[in-house]
């Protein structure tokens, strides 16, 4: 909104700078901004109202350290991270941006379902929250729109650029085109059309693309959003890993956004994606803020509610600026999380049927919990995880020019 205010001042009453709210550097500055001091400063008041509310965390007995201190501390606070997020949005971004409005859609969207799985947990005194079914039903919808909008919206297009190092008009000119191409990190080559895997279907098979892109994106939105929800089990482990993976999406977006730079570093350009540097800056200063209540010992947990907007929100940023083919990389941590829990269910399952007696590969799952069984402080797992979480990141981003 200050957005379209500041350019109302600019171009009528010409008021001496009110264009740096031009500037994405600006606005995305000033949207980490707003969003540090809204989850850190109102963060407190969030987390007294919860105390008063009686919204405490039930803790399973599991055998793990300092597990039982951890009942009764509050829940919910991923209501922290979704205000701390949109409000300086809506002051910052272009809110007519379609990938804007579908990331504000995807926050909304995923912390109802969050919300009211622990909502359920809380105050209906349901260990198990909401069904599995529906929430599988939930993000599967989410996964749909977003499908569908960024295969069929008219302002969802990529434009190529000439060749390294040389802007010409055509670059700057309005060739765009809708595509399904996206990036396969580590090949010189590394365009890819989801077009291709339907080839074999004869001439006019690109017209339905669809098909298979609509799918894939499902799975994403739902595999990324299980794996954040997966990560949440000790203190601070699932926000900073997040606000890492996150800010190396901020590079991606920021480079495809801008022409010259997608230019000179020879990736994919597409138009008005550096908008999305904006949301992704106030989304890193909301998990930042949340960390100074939910590092060890947590005053807070951000719950279903934070965890799957987390990994809803990484999905589609990573889908829109065309890298989830990195996403196994990029949100290393979540992989290894929900590969940990997968293998832990699939061989002891295979093994009861075999030997008559379920076996594990973890002494607990997921990952960090057989860690903790293992004797390692959470703080120092979580630690670890995030040196590894930017080791990655760093990694990721690199990949710009390995290839």
């Amino acid at each position: 909104m200050l957005y379209y205010l500041f350019q109302y001042l600019e171009e009528l009453i010409k008021i001496p700078g009110a264009g740096v709210f031009q500037y994405i550097s600006f606005r995305s500055g000033m949207a980490m901004i707003f969003s540090l001091l809204i989850s850190v400063i109102y963060g407190r008041r969030i987390i007294n109202r919860l105390h008063k509310m009686q919204i405490g965390e039930t803790v399973r007995e599991l055998g793990l350290e300092g597990q039982k201190e951890k009942a009764g501390t509050p829940t919910m606070g991923g209501v922290i991270i979704i205000i701390a997020t949109l409000i300086p949005v809506l002051l910052f971004a272009k809110l007519d941006n379609t990938y804007i409005l579908l990331l504000i859609l995807t926050t909304i969207w995923m912390g109802a379902i969050g919300f009211l799985d622990d909502y359920i947990k809380v105050f209906k005194k349901d260990k198990e929250g909401l069904k599995g079914r529906f929430k599988v039903i939930g993000q599967i919808g989410l996964g749909l729109i977003v499908g569908s909008v960024l295969y069929f919206s008219p302002s969802v297009t990529v434009r190529e650029v000439p060749t390294k190092g040389v802007l010409t008009e055509v670059a700057v000119s309005k060739y765009d085109e809708k595509s399904t191409a996206t990036t396969i990190p580590f090949f010189k080559d590394n365009e890819f059309d989801y077009s291709v895997l339907i080839s074999w279907m004869g001439e006019n098979a690109k017209d339905y693309t669809w098909l298979i892109y609509i799918p894939i994106v499902i799975f994403i939105v739902t595999a990324v959003s299980n794996g954040a929800n997966l990560t949440d089990g000790i203190d601070g482990l699932a926000a900073g890993t997040s606000a890492i993976s996150t800010f190396a999406l901020a590079i991606f977006a920021f480079i495809s956004g801008n022409v010259v730079l997608s230019t000179y570093l020879n990736v994919m350009y597409i138009p008005n994606s550096g908008e999305l540097t904006i949301f992704i800056s106030a989304f890193i200063g909301a998990l930042i803020g949340f960390l100074w209540y939910n590092t060890y010992p947590a005053q807070v947990f951000m719950g279903d509610t934070g965890s799957l907007t987390i990994g809803g929100i990484i999905a589609v940023l990573a889908l829109a600026v065309r890298k989830e083919l990195l996403i196994p990389v990029l949100c290393g941590v979540f992989f290894a999380e929900n590969l940990s829990v997968v293998m832990q269910v699939s061989y002891f399952k295979y093994t009861k049927r075999r030997y008559g007696e379920g076996r594990r590969i973890f002494l607990m799952s997921p990952l960090h919990h057989h860690f903790q069984k293992k004797g390692y402080h959470e703080s120092k797992i979580v630690t670890r995880f995030w040196i590894i979480a930017i080791l990655l990141a760093v990694f990721c981003v690199i990949s710009v020019k390995l290839r």
